[in-house]
């Protein structure tokens, strides 16, 4: 059984950062490409950012700049630093695992899912 777990949100004032954490089992977590989603009230999930396997990167133009993805496989483990957070920034943010190696915007193309944390960022 695969478990995604998030952690790390919270209320940070405009131009803070903070760093977003989900710890994975039940997968061989190398293996796959693993995504940052978020959903805003009344608005679609999207990607944020995704990882390959192999380390390559994708960034929304919104956050490019601003946040980094990464991944440590021998803990199992997805990280989302975001850094000079903006007030649109505010959201709850999913982690997620891909199908497949490669990385890909849709959200269907990722089969599990975390929980979610909460992201609010004050003006």
């Amino acid at each position: 059984q695969v478990q995604l777990l998030e952690s790390g949100g919270g209320l940070v004032q405009a131009g803070g950062s903070l760093r977003l954490s989900c710890a994975a089992s039940g997968r061989t977590f190398s293996n796959y490409a693993m995504g940052w989603f978020r959903q805003a009230p009344g608005k679609e999930r999207d990607l944020v950012a995704a990882i390959s396997s192999g380390g390559n990167t994708y960034y929304a133009n919104s956050v490019k700049g601003r946040f980094t993805i990464s991944r440590d496989n021998a803990k199992n483990t997805l990280y989302l630093q975001m850094n000079s957070l903006k007030p649109e920034d505010t959201a709850v943010y999913y982690c997620a695992t891909h199908r497949l190696r490669l990385v890909t915007t849709r959200p269907d193309d990722y089969d599990y899912w975390g929980q979610g944390t909460q992201v609010t960022v004050s003006s």
